[in-house]
């Protein structure tokens, strides 16, 4: 079972290249963020007739996720996380998707980037990793096999940045925001890139800016986060790179992690 992850920066946009990932890997399960279409504009059809089953949960121009699946209907369990801050009125955001596949649970995230800091972005930011980490403990504890994935918009150490001075004042790198990020892990959760390549140097997102692709100048924020379940089914976990320098491709890469059965 390979269960991937996709920031497609525009899903529309992105089709050919989104199809032609899907018909070159055939993931099991993909989870895409960005997708940037209201619910009414999602191109579901246009999956449907290459094998795949799709829910989502749109947003008009900006955020969105969803959960594709490779001849199965994912089925949902939740649309949006737990409100801690119900006076915040924070739910208005497309930003978690999470369903039942083939005896697992997935959850779709395309978690807040925080910027600009300080400011009320960045205290959002910080708000929803205390919303996830706490949804995250209740699967825990109901020891459901499951894969949180998706765009965490967290650089979680110096080794995933091409330089970490560079990226020193964005709100991906901030000690709030690994600090976080790291409480999860610490919660028993394991990042599936990271075990598997415990030097760092891999990257998920290149910007379209300053030649960043063609120089490499890339960091890790595309990350699969696996309970314990998982964790010890894990056989495998990549990046492809090589879909970033395709023509018209997303600013991210997919990344994938592959389970026994």
């Amino acid at each position: 079972m390979r269960i991937a992850s996709f920031n497609i920066n525009g899903i529309k946009a992105r089709l050919p290249r989104l199809k032609e990932w899907l018909a070159e890997t055939r993931p099991t399960v993909a989870c895409l963020q960005e997708i940037k279409t209201q619910d009414e504009g999602f191109p579901a059809s246009e999956f449907e007739e290459i094998g795949y089953h799709a829910i989502w949960h749109g947003q008009k121009s900006f955020n969105g996720v969803a959960i594709l699946a490779d001849g199965v209907k994912p089925v949902e369990t939740r649309r949006g996380l737990p409100d801690l801050f119900p006076e915040d009125g924070e739910d208005d955001h497309a930003r978690y998707l999470e369903a039942d596949m083939n005896g697992v649970r997935v959850g779709c995230i395309y978690l807040p980037n925080g910027n600009p800091l300080p400011g009320p972005k960045f205290e959002y930011k910080l708000r929803w990793m205390e919303r996830l980490r706490a949804h995250a403990a209740d699967l825990w504890a109901q020891e459901i096999p499951t894969a949180l994935v998706g765009d965490y918009n967290v650089i979680p150490e110096d080794k995933d940045v091409w330089s970490p001075k560079a990226m020193a004042s964005d709100a991906l790198m901030q000690p709030e925001s690994r600090d976080a990020y790291a409480r999860m892990l610490a919660d028993g959760w394991t990042d599936a890139i990271d075990t598997l390549n415990p030097r760092g140097g891999v990257w998920t997102f290149w910007d379209y800016q300053a030649g960043a692709w063609q120089r490499d100048h890339g960091f890790r924020i595309d990350h699969l986060l696996l309970s314990p379940e998982l964790a010890d089914r894990m056989t495998a976990a990549g990046v492809d790179k090589e879909y970033r320098g395709r023509e018209k491709s997303s600013d991210h890469t997919p990344v994938w992690v592959e389970l026994q059965d």
